[in-house]
């Protein structure tokens, strides 16, 4: 399936390449090269590139390209979502997947590497067994395998990975037993000037935490799972019983990990929580004014918290004097990035942020209007109308400690001008 993965800079220096089936040379990688001084911007780069020998597979994080090499056709998802697992894995070893971190744990990766793939083909990619198996880097652990000259990699083979639930390493022992769920969603919309709603879907997850003893069996019930319109769970979910009951039933993975994921994308179903009025104008000669006003509209009376809004300006502006009633902004002259940082916005508060803007003298008005990104986060609340109903653990008898918090991001939030 998979004969090579590089790891590629974004000054395009290949920091590390490993291979499996057979050693597949560097130059392929011109072919990405060539891609990439086409694209725009790296989001633009398109995730499968076809050559006449190989298919290149990739995914940008943390501003690092994983490139995924494959001599044979192959589902492009299930090796996109190999790499979103590599990179997962890495954070969680590492608290971080950036160039200088991987240079540090640069054995780490490649025992890692070793471990998830097997002559191509995944075969450990669940953190319970990995930890088993190669054990996460600390500085006493360091320090002793640099004296006695062992490696990470355990002597033994982890208790659960031939069971029937090899997600679970066996003999969990917790003095307290929790159960934590963050239901995290985030909200991509398009707004046009007049306030009016382009498009609007919710990208959903649950995320968790399990320190609980044995082997509990869990269920999980929602007030209102009608609502997904497109889930993915984790290997541990039985599937079958969502169809018929739609209730979540699972032997939990222990630590932290990602129960679920789903979509929204009905309309009614997508409460805009933020409101942003803009007014943007350019003249000339050599001048233009700019309005923005931005204001919470979230149900439940929730304050809307860490609101950012950023604008790219056209190429023609020089410099912008603006005056915020809340928060800072900032202005890039190269990248021509407006910042403004607005902060918390209380509920019946509408922030304003006004001013002059400066271009060239003597140059054409835009020809398109800036868009405005607009990132926010609100506590407590799902604004989809998602709510977990009840926590059921069936197969131990101590009763855990269960909790369930809910968060609401700003997605890929655009306010057109």
């Amino acid at each position: 399936m998979i004969h090579s993965l590089f790891i590629i800079n974004p000054s395009g220096d290949v920091l590390l390449e490993k291979h499996w089936k057979s050693v597949i040379p560097r130059s392929v990688c011109d072919y990405f090269f060539d891609a990439q001084a086409r694209a725009g911007s790296p989001q633009d780069i398109p995730p499968v590139i076809a050559t006449p020998h190989h298919y290149l597979i990739s995914i940008l994080r943390n501003k690092l390209f994983f490139l995924a090499i494959t001599m044979s056709e192959v589902s492009p998802l299930f090796i996109i979502e190999f790499l979103h697992r590599v990179v997962d894995t890495l954070v969680d070893y590492f608290n971080d997947c950036n160039e200088s971190t991987l240079k540090e744990h640069v054995v780490v990766v490649y025992e890692l590497l070793d471990e998830m793939l097997d002559n191509g083909f995944p075969l450990a990619t669940e953190l319970n067994i990995l930890k088993e198996l190669i054990k996460p880097p600390n500085l006493l652990r360091t320090i002793a395998n640099t004296v006695t000259g062992r490696s990470n990699v355990s002597a033994t083979l982890p208790t659960g990975q031939l069971s029937c639930v090899p997600w679970r390493r066996a003999g969990v022992k917790y003095t307290n037993n929790e159960a934590y769920f963050d239901v995290i969603e985030e909200v991509d919309a398009i707004i046009d000037k007049t306030g009016a709603i382009v498009s609007a879907e919710i990208q959903g997850r649950i995320d968790c935490s399990m320190k609980l003893s044995g082997m509990p069996d869990l269920t999980l019930n929602f007030m209102n799972p009608r609502v997904f319109d497109d889930v993915s769970f984790h290997p541990c979910v039985r599937f079958r019983r969502w169809e018929s009951e739609k209730v979540l039933s699972f032997v939990p993975p222990d630590g932290n990990f990602r129960l679920m994921t789903y979509h929204i994308n009905s309309q009614n179903q997508v409460n805009i929580p933020i409101n942003v009025r803009n007014q943007i104008s350019f003249r000339e000669p050599g001048g233009g004014r700019l309005d923005i006003s931005v204001g919470a509209k979230t149900p439940m009376g929730k304050t809307v918290d860490e609101v950012i809004l950023e604008m790219t300006m056209p190429k023609g502006v020089l410099n912008v004097s603006l005056t915020a009633s809340q928060g800072k902004y900032s202005f890039e002259p190269t990248s021509k990035l407006l910042i403004w940082n607005v902060g918390k916005i209380e509920i019946g508060k509408q922030p304003n942020i006004r001013g002059s803007i400066s271009v060239i003298s003597g140059a054409p008005p835009p020809e398109s209007q800036p868009i405005i990104s607009v990132h926010f986060s609100i506590q407590s609340l799902a604004v989809s109308g998602v709510k977990v109903n009840r926590l059921d653990m069936y197969g131990e008898s101590y009763k855990p400690f269960k909790g369930v918090k809910y968060i609401t991001k700003g997605g890929k939030f655009q306010v057109r001008t």
